[in-house]
């Protein structure tokens, strides 16, 4: 898709810090870098985000996670990282072609902020209701 920043990226019309590539997949740092070495993982085809992919496609893209994620971690010496992945506008994503933010973790106070709030909802009615055909 021409209007993809994505795709464009992909195709070379635009540069980019690529830290991995091969024919399925392109790994390149993040302009923002939330924490440093903060790099997004993009397959090379087109699709609008993982409720647009095929099963095969989205298990090709996680396939490569672990390899950056090592690569970030080791290279890096971070502590940890955070492996996120948003779909659609409600969930924070921006660009509209499937990627994961890999975003290496150095201390409580690296820039980035990834708090999760409890809620008291019933799991058996949740559940439930996704398994209803």
């Amino acid at each position: 898709m021409e209007d993809c920043i994505f795709c464009r990226i992909i195709a070379g019309d635009i540069p980019s810090t690529k830290i991995y590539e091969d024919d399925d997949v392109v790994a390149f740092l993040d302009l923002t870098q939330t924490t440093k070495g903060h790099t997004l993982l993009v397959p090379k085809q087109h699709a609008r985000n993982i409720l647009a992919m095929r099963p095969e496609d989205a298990a090709l893209l996680f396939s490569k996670v672990p390899l950056i994620a090592n690569k970030l971690v080791h290279k890096l010496q971070a502590k940890g990282i955070n492996i996120l992945q948003n779909n659609e506008e409600i969930a924070g994503q921006t660009i509209f072609h499937t990627h994961v933010h890999l975003i290496p973790r150095y201390d409580d106070n690296d820039g980035f902020i990834g708090k999760f709030t409890p809620h008291d909802y019933d799991l058996a009615e949740i559940a439930a209701q996704i398994n209803k055909d």
